[in-house]
């Protein structure tokens, strides 16, 4: 039984029609990435699973049991956890006292000095302000501050936007690590080589529809899918 299942999943921003009949399969442990251009519909995928986008047609099963109709606590609470784009640190409160507010709002949080273990850069930063922090430092924040509260399925929204190359390599790492926790991923990504690294499969979308679906291998040696849909050349 797959861990994550979308089956022509149609979404809806007011009175525009978003997604278009999308499909998509992730299973446990994998890490899938979601690739296409910039509004081709990645963030909105994120958000119609997670239930921030309230009109939703089709079906969207975790675990076998539906949830399109759940609400977005109902979703987060059954274990599946959204790092958004924005990374919305609390920026008055410190590295500890952001990871302390995610622990105490789970049931079943992780001990935060795990969070430590897997990240230990925050470590050295836990009485920094949020606001204090580099765009780096504020994304592994985020992943932490989702990790302590122990999710199944941690999406995440553009993880290396605004990030530079030496933190994305750090980035990359870390999330490597956090796979080897019993976390499924699932990822959108614009840094495409990045993506095709950490990703074992992936899905192309276009225009708010499925262009394409396969392994990271299989679409590294698709040129023509990298220049359609991407706009980049074939990893070497």
């Amino acid at each position: 039984m797959s861990v994550l299942e979308l089956k022509d999943v149609n979404a809806f921003y007011g009175n525009s029609h978003v997604l278009f009949d999308l499909d998509m399969v992730v299973e446990q442990n994998e890490v899938v990435t979601l690739l296409g251009r910039n509004g081709a519909g990645k963030t909105t995928t994120l958000r119609t699973i997670t239930g921030t986008i309230p009109r939703r047609e089709g079906s969207i099963t975790y675990r076998g049991d539906e949830i399109i109709d759940e609400s977005v606590d109902g979703i987060s609470n059954a274990g599946i956890k959204l790092v958004p784009e924005e990374r919305r640190v609390f920026p008055t409160l410190t590295v500890h006292e952001n990871l302390q507010v995610a622990y105490d709002a789970c049931s079943s949080p992780r001990p935060i000095s795990d969070m430590y273990d897997v990240f230990p850069k925050l470590d050295e930063l836990r009485q920094n302000k949020g606001r204090n922090l580099s765009g780096g430092e504020q994304q592994m924040l985020s992943v932490a501050r989702a990790l302590v509260q122990d999710p199944d399925v941690l999406l995440l929204d553009e993880p290396t936007e605004g990030l530079a190359p030496v933190i994305v390599s750090d980035l990359k790492e870390v999330l490597s690590e956090v796979v080897k926790e019993d976390v499924t991923v699932l990822l959108t990504e614009q840094n495409v080589e990045f993506a095709l690294d950490l990703g074992e499969r992936a899905y192309i979308i276009e225009k708010g529809s499925n262009a394409w679906e396969g392994t990271v291998e299989e679409l590294r040696e698709r040129e023509d899918l990298l220049d359609e849909y991407l706009s980049v050349a074939a990893a070497e």
